[in-house]
């Protein structure tokens, strides 16, 4: 298994320790080096190959988001920050994830399953990739912890998402799996504009959506609720 070689651009000695164990604890990651600057970083990147960078904001010399508009060519950025309110300003630079400080290990497991395939991170096997003149295309998917194992997911075979108080069920025309994380948070790491959220308890695939009424509708013979909260939005979307 080739990694995502991985830089840390952090000031703080702790919060990049944190990072370095994280890294540390995901199989297909690796530490490439560590950097308490942009400065630093841009030489970093001159001479060796990054897949991704955990770069924090509030740097010395130039701030984190300033770093990313000098560099021509970025590598994937997740953004680690004790500041929520520079978050929009992230996403419209295309980072892959913005992480609050202090940062839970299972919030970063849900960042780096975001990270592309692109380059050459992560062979894949036979029956996980296609063909696309001549280059190898990873299908997205994630990782999700069921019974201490990790299971891989093909994000195109997601039929519906339903919460399950501390779990969510998530079902495919495959299988079902139970894992334990918040409906809130997988609707973070799904591909925008395929899902939507329909109800409290439920998110739909909108590929799969098979009917639909303005209280209901239905995927893989399943009935989902519509939520009365949700009506207009879900409406509006599926009738454009």
């Amino acid at each position: 298994m080739e990694k995502y070689n991985c830089l840390i651009v952090e000031d703080e000695p702790l919060a990049a320790e944190v990072l370095e164990d994280y890294i540390a604890q995901v199989p297909f990651l690796q530490l490439t080096d560590k950097c308490t600057d942009g400065i630093f970083a841009m030489e970093v990147l001159q001479r060796e190959k990054v897949h991704v960078i955990f770069l924090d904001i509030h740097l010395p010399r130039i701030k984190g988001l300033d770093f990313i508009r000098t560099i021509k060519h970025p590598p994937q950025i997740i953004i680690t920050s004790a500041y929520g309110e520079y978050a929009l300003q992230g996403y419209e630079l295309n980072v892959v994830d913005y992480l609050l400080k202090p940062i839970e290990f299972s919030r970063f497991l849900m960042a780096v399953n975001k990270l592309k395939a692109v380059g050459d991170p992560m062979p894949l096997n036979h029956g996980d990739h296609k063909m696309v003149t001549g280059a190898v295309e990873e299908r997205p998917h994630l990782f999700f912890t069921v019974s201490k194992r990790r299971v891989k997911v093909y994000i195109d075979e997601i039929l519906y998402i339903e919460s399950a108080k501390e779990y969510i069920k998530l079902v495919t025309k495959e299988k079902t799996i139970l894992t334990k994380l918040q409906l809130s948070q997988i609707e973070e790491m799904l591909l925008k504009g395929k899902f939507l959220r329909v109800h409290r308890s439920y998110i739909v695939s909108r590929v799969w959506i098979e009917a639909f009424s303005s209280a209901e509708l239905e995927i893989g013979g399943v009935e989902i609720p519509i939520g009365r909260n949700y009506r207009e939005y879900v409406l509006s979307n599926l009738t454009k």
